[in-house]
């Protein structure tokens, strides 16, 4: 009989990725479904359950074939129970997410933080490299994190390690966040809030591309601000400097608590790599003890869309 699979779940507020994985973290089939947020996402278990099925009969294998489910989802979740106190952009709350979706499937099922799979992905099989200390950060329409401290991934006392996105950067006045604060990192550095600043700071920058861009469009986005640093263009300069000023800080104070070897940037920012890497890092660097930054290697992540299913299917495996 062939080797035993781990089923890796991804869920997202458009989509869930999902992947049937082989122990060695080999994806053996990988698809996705639409994530169906209709009446506060009473439907996505049974719609998870009914896909697995679906693959696994036109992949002419049976049910024996899996051992577990790993999941990742963006919410906040009691790690030991698989509980979903909240997840905003799904419509879960107070959710037994982990024995609904075991009694839908009729499996082991094991739930993390996305963005802490997003890491536990890349540790095993991408840019981690096996690394056993290693901070993720993923910069996206949010900011997710994930630190892995020999070998495990960090859930603190009530799962709210590696909350990246949500340190505070501007401690008077910042903008508000969708966590109820004001300030975090999240509001500078994620793809919306390089867009904003860049917005924001139009007004006394007629000489800039930007500014044309926005007169025409009405909107700016993030790729807009990179395509102006890529022509030369100051005030986006400008903007790259003031988020990468912010993630240097915030990254060097983190990595400065816990020494790792790797700290891997991921997320649709991070494909900027020529853009964001070298500016992130040197900030790092000025703010990081130096014995932190000479063991602390910056890598972009190399996973993409992956990364969830492959780290989900990572936790899956402790499971047997």
């Amino acid at each position: 009989m062939d080797k035993k699979w781990y089923v890796g779940v991804d869920l997202g507020g458009t989509t869930i990725k999902m992947a049937f994985v082989s122990g060695n973290g080999d994806i053996i089939q990988k698809w996705e479904i639409p994530t169906d947020k209709r009446d506060g996402g009473k439907n996505i278990t049974s719609d998870i359950s009914k896909a697995i099925d679906e693959k696994l009969h036109k992949l002419g294998k049976s049910k024996e074939q899996l051992v577990a489910i790993g999941m990742g989802a963006p919410a906040f979740i009691e790690m030991e129970t698989g509980y979903i106190y909240e997840a905003v952009n799904i419509g879960w709350k107070d959710f037994a997410l982990k024995d609904v979706l075991e009694q839908e499937t009729g499996l082991p099922v094991k739930i993390d933080n996305d963005a802490n799979v997003a890491a536990l992905g890349e540790m095993w099989q991408g840019a981690g490299e096996g690394a056993k200390n290693l901070l993720c950060i993923t910069l996206g329409t949010g900011v997710g994190g994930g630190i892995i401290a020999n070998g495990e991934i960090l859930h603190g006392v009530n799962g709210m390690a590696g909350e990246v996105g949500h340190i505070t950067s501007i401690p008077e006045g910042g903008f508000p966040c969708n966590c109820g604060k004001t300030g975090c990192l999240e509001t500078l550095a994620s793809a919306t809030g390089i867009a904003r600043l860049a917005t924001e700071g139009l007004t006394n920058q007629a000489n800039s591309q930007l500014h044309d861009v926005y007169k025409e469009a009405g909107v700016l986005s993030t790729k807009d601000v990179f395509d102006a640093v890529r022509a030369g263009d100051e005030y986006a300069k400008e903007i790259i400097e003031t988020i990468s000023f912010h993630l240097g800080l915030a990254l060097a104070n983190i990595a400065n608590s816990f020494n790792p070897s790797k700290i891997v940037i991921g997320g649709g920012v991070s494909r900027a790599e020529d853009l964001v890497l070298q500016p992130i890092e040197r900030h790092f660097k000025k703010f990081a003890l130096k014995r932190v930054a000479e063991g602390a290697e910056f890598k972009i992540a190399t996973l993409g869309n992956d990364a969830g299913v492959i780290g989900s299917a990572w936790i899956a495996k402790q499971l047997g």
